[in-house]
């Protein structure tokens, strides 16, 4: 066997690998979109991965051509649900923790301290004097 030979089935190999696995990934990217479009009835959705599964390629293409527009549209879309959920829950985060504790909340962590045991009879009193000042 030649050394080239073999070269080249090594990149046909690698080749076809490569397409295999971008393949899934649309695939998948596909199914993914099937799944999360709101308008698409319960039968669209049945039939789109009918055909998914017994003429993949072709089915694929299509939807990609047909339906390519809309699947940006949505990835746009959730990313900007996920974004004003994110922003919600760390202003929640922020309000909470520029709280100030109060006199008595500082008190009673204290009290749970001493009650667990963690501090000492005195701990605590200077926790209590502090807290109050």
């Amino acid at each position: 066997m030649n050394f080239f030979d073999t070269l080249v089935d090594i990149l046909w190999w690698t080749f076809g690998i490569l397409v295999m696995v971008a393949y899934f990934f649309v695939l998948f990217r596909i199914i993914m979109d099937i799944f999360r479009d709101k308008s698409l009835g319960g039968w669209a959705k049945a039939l789109w991965l009918i055909a998914l599964i017994f003429v993949p390629l072709v089915t694929a293409l299509i939807y990609v051509i047909a339906r390519g527009k809309g699947m940006a549209q949505r990835d746009v879309e959730a990313m900007e649900e996920y974004r004003t959920a994110q922003v919600e829950y760390t202003k929640d985060l922020m309000k909470d923790a520029a709280k100030p504790a109060t006199a008595a909340d500082q008190i009673a962590q204290a009290k749970a301290l001493l009650d667990s045991g963690a501090i000492s009879q005195e701990e605590f009193e200077k926790l209590k004097a502090k807290a109050i000042v």
